[in-house]
């Protein structure tokens, strides 16, 4: 009984860190046997989100979980990319329906319906937001040409300076990019 309490003490733990989520991965490197997960699910101190990934049900939702789930769901190397990364710190005006996860290689081909991937080259720059892997935010304003208003992404770089996102480097870039 006492190894129960111990096993979700430390699933906790590393959910806390992960917008209350765990992979049987993060676990069995935490000490936790991969058996424990599925027996902690079935007397209701996690629940099974998806296959080797349990959410532990009494941590308060965040602004950020979909975006969580989205990338573990995507596996290890995923990012947040285009329109996801501006939805994230509410640049642009955008409200995605789905969320933008870009992958080095193929990933899960069950993926729940407000998940989109996109198939990326490796080396691409990435960066992390709120603990979220992600393009760096100039990269992903300039990744939404065509499909953003310029506009409407020339505030959205304005707004991402102001807030301390892009340096002042990068907001020339991004002009720059947003002229041709």
């Amino acid at each position: 009984m006492a190894a129960e309490v111990k096993y979700r003490e430390i699933v906790r733990d590393i959910a806390l860190d992960h917008y209350g989520y765990v992979t049987t991965k993060e676990a069995a490197e935490a000490g936790v046997p991969t058996v424990e997960l599925p027996k902690l699910a079935a007397r209701g101190g996690l629940v099974n989100v998806a296959y080797g990934l349990y959410r532990v049900p009494d941590i308060p939702p965040t602004a950020y979980d979909q975006f969580a789930e989205a990338l573990l769901r995507a596996g290890e190397g995923a990012y947040l990319h285009g329109e996801s990364v501006l939805s994230l710190f509410n640049l642009a005006d955008v409200n995605p329906r789905k969320i933008k996860v870009a992958v080095h290689r193929r990933a899960r081909s069950k993926m729940p319906p407000y998940v989109e991937l996109t198939r990326v080259n490796e080396g691409a720059r990435t960066t992390f937001y709120e603990g979220l892997a992600a393009q760096p935010v100039a990269d992903a304003i300039l990744e939404c040409r065509g499909r953003i208003e310029r506009e409407r992404l020339r505030d959205a770089a304005k707004q991402a300076r102001s807030e301390g996102l892009l340096t002042t480097a990068e907001l020339q870039q991004v002009r720059k990019g947003l002229r041709s």
